[in-house]
């Protein structure tokens, strides 16, 4: 498992405060997800609850496909 260059917190309170826009999707590079995000108020809540959860777990990834992780 490798490990992101991004910060686990600013993606938390990201998905926390602006997660129906797709803010933290926007801070990992995922464009595509995050404009579908904000178009659609985070798909009515449910994928910025399922993101949320995955950043609790640590299981979300950037772009590149590394988890972002807490350190």
């Amino acid at each position: 498992m490798e490990k992101s260059t991004k910060k686990w917190w600013t993606a938390f309170l990201l998905c926390w405060f602006l997660g129906n826009v797709g803010a933290h999707r926007f801070y990992a590079g995922k464009t595509g997800t995050a404009i579908l995000m904000l178009c659609t108020c985070g798909c009515c809540g449910v994928l910025t609850i399922i993101d949320f959860v995955k950043l609790l777990m640590q299981k979300f990834e950037d772009a590149e496909g590394k988890v972002i992780v807490r350190e």
